[in-house]
């Protein structure tokens, strides 16, 4: 049986990431190889993955072959790095989707994602949950509710499964209505 996972903020090839992360890496080579490892322990060929946005910081030829290896159909959400990807017909056609905002419903669940945080998202007053990337952990939010940043920083550098985002999120409460 296929899972779905999540994971936002990789950053392959971004040296920078490291140091700004605090990222326990000593190179770009070194993190790209820990996390296309951790990625592939974690997610079958035949799981989803929707990676949240800020993929690679590569050239398209080093993106593509990264993207190639890492297992899973994976979807898009594009994050504001994500020029080499929205540049690369090649590198968008590695992806079943490339999206600015997409909506997942399983069963009973509705999970809003976007690159962004956002203060309210379809259904937050139901309970729905709204996984983002961008902040790198950095993010205090206004108010409650079932949001969580699923940057790599943020989730041990591999891609986080629906039912650890449910176990995490089950207990928060639901968006305030003001």
């Amino acid at each position: 049986m296929s899972m779905k996972f999540f994971i936002s903020d990789t950053h392959f090839g971004h040296a920078n990431a490291i140091k700004f992360d605090n990222r326990p890496f000593n190179s770009a080579e070194e993190m790209d190889e820990c996390m296309i490892k951790l990625w592939n322990e974690t997610v079958k060929p035949s799981d989803e993955v929707y990676h949240l946005g800020d993929v690679a910081f590569h050239t398209a030829e080093r993106a593509e072959k990264i993207i190639k290896r890492l297992n899973g159909h994976k979807h898009l959400i594009f994050g504001n790095h994500d020029k080499v990807v929205r540049n690369s017909r090649t590198i968008r056609d590695l992806f079943v989707s490339t999206r600015e905002y997409h909506e997942v419903r399983e069963k009973e669940l509705r999970l809003c994602l976007f690159h962004y945080p956002i203060g309210e998202w379809n259904q937050a007053h139901r309970g729905a949950f709204h996984l983002h990337g961008h902040c790198h952990g950095n993010y205090e939010y206004p108010r409650p509710g079932k949001i969580m940043d699923v940057g790599a920083c943020c989730i041990g550098y591999k891609p986080i499964s629906l039912d650890e985002v449910v176990e995490l999120l089950k207990n928060k409460p639901k968006l305030e209505h003001h």
